[in-house]
């Protein structure tokens, strides 16, 4: 089975810089696309960012406003989230999540995997 596991997130002041870290274990995480998500109090879930099992430029979202960077090492055992002049708006628990990418094949089970979250408190 898979894990993924976020860290990095704590209390910091507005205008500062934080990096996240997703550490995957458990299988070959090579095939997956990953992401970014995070979800701020009483909101929906909402995407942030991800890197494709292919290569390719990475995708953000469209509310990120390019102060969002991410990045992750070729084996797949490590995601970063960069995030740079941090807003109030930015507090939310954000997550990493590994999605199967490839449409050639797709296995039965194993397809996604969510880790528990890092909370992110953007104080002025």
């Amino acid at each position: 089975q898979g894990q993924v596991f976020e860290s990095g997130g704590g209390t910091v002041q507005a205008g500062e810089s934080l990096r996240l870290s997703c550490a995957l274990s458990g299988r070959d995480f090579r095939n997956y696309d990953l992401r970014w998500f995070r979800q701020a109090p009483g909101k929906e879930r909402e995407f942030v960012a991800a890197i494709f099992y292919n290569g390719g430029s990475p995708s953000y979202g469209a509310s990120m406003g390019g102060r969002f960077t991410i990045s992750g090492d070729d084996a797949k055992t490590t995601l970063y989230l960069d995030i740079s002049n941090l807003e109030q708006g930015d507090t939310a628990v954000y997550y990493c999540s590994a999605m199967w990418g490839r449409r050639d094949y797709r296995p039965t089970s194993g397809t996604e995997f969510w880790g528990r979250g890092t909370l992110v408190l953007v104080s002025l």
